[in-house]
């Protein structure tokens, strides 16, 4: 997928690796869109939003930051959790920069000792992000970032707001000012390298995940079946992609619910993901949803395996 545009990278410019880490819904997707001024990942205020590690890569003048927006770090309970943690472990370990999310409105817990004993694992330099302070009385953020400052963990610690923007602009100047010099890594004209079916996937998904809770959003994905393109192209033709996909449900309660009385909530999933993969593709869409009972999907190696090859591995 293209980027929207660079400018020329200088003959010293910086190129490296970040990784965004953090509990479930500390804010880093919404953090890697803003960096990134487009939506790359999806984002909803569900837990466990982010399933694999999403690269996203800003190029300017100044050089080339490659993030990675890793899923939240959390106990997992299924093969498919442990994957999703094994991706955000991993990817502090293999980052040059490791850019901890910690969320300014929860008490600092025992998840939290636990990140910071993750982080001690980085071999990279570690920025931390204090995130949705725009929540929060700024005399009550003082003693949290003390907190995270007697640690000696941290090169620099950014109170930010991923959602308004507040603080980007310092975080990402001590993100630069951190990372390695060299070459780009990318193709600077590139936002990401993952194809189209699995960032279609993910915003099908989203909208999953905006229509349902409970243990649903838990429960479900999207498998892109089969994709068509139309068979005249250019600029003026109005013949759209034909996609049709499934939602993979673990029991037969979950796909009736997702269904819904007469097809209406499927229908509506399936409308609201049509006309935001309209803007996304930049042109008509044809979509098919199915939903699909997989007993047991999350416990499965080749299910799983299939999602894996989807990123573009």
């Amino acid at each position: 997928m293209d980027s929207a545009g660079t400018g020329g990278i200088q003959q010293d410019a910086k190129s490296g690796t970040v990784a965004l880490v953090g509990r479930p819904n500390a804010g880093k997707s919404t953090l890697l869109n803003r960096c990134l001024a487009e939506k790359l990942a999806i984002v909803s205020d569900k837990p466990q939003t982010t399933r694999h590690r999403i690269v996203g890569i800003l190029s300017e003048d100044r050089g080339q930051l490659v993030f990675y927006d890793t899923p939240g770090v959390h106990k997992p309970q299924h093969r498919m959790n442990r994957q999703m943690v094994r991706y955000a472990v991993d990817s502090l370990r293999e980052a040059d920069v490791v850019c901890l999310l910690a969320d300014a409105t929860q008490s600092f817990g025992s998840g939290d000792r636990y990140m910071l004993d993750l982080l001690a694992q980085a071999k990279g330099k570690r920025i931390l992000a204090l995130n949705k302070v725009d929540l929060v009385a700024k005399p009550k953020l003082l003693p949290r970032m003390a907190i995270y400052g007697d640690t000696d963990l941290f090169e620099e610690i950014v109170p930010i707001s991923a959602l308004s923007g507040d603080g980007l602009d310092a975080l990402l100047e001590v993100l630069w000012r951190s990372a390695p010099s060299g070459a780009p890594i990318y193709d600077p004209e590139l936002l990401t390298i993952h194809p189209e079916r699995f960032l279609v996937a993910e915003r099908i998904r989203e909208k999953v995940l905006a229509a349902t809770r409970d243990e649903l959003p838990f429960s479900t994905t999207v498998l892109i079946e089969h994709w068509q393109e139309p068979e005249t192209t250019g600029a003026h033709s109005r013949e759209p992609v034909k996609i049709y996909a499934s939602i993979l449900v673990e029991r037969p309660g979950q796909k009736k619910i997702l269904v819904g009385r007469a097809g209406q909530m499927i229908k509506t999933i399936g409308t609201e993901a049509r006309l935001d993969l309209q803007e996304f593709l930049e042109r008509p869409v044809y979509l098919e949803l199915h939903v699909r009972h997989e007993p047991g999907w999350r416990e499965s190696a080749r299910l799983l395996a299939d999602l894996d090859r989807s990123l573009g591995r």
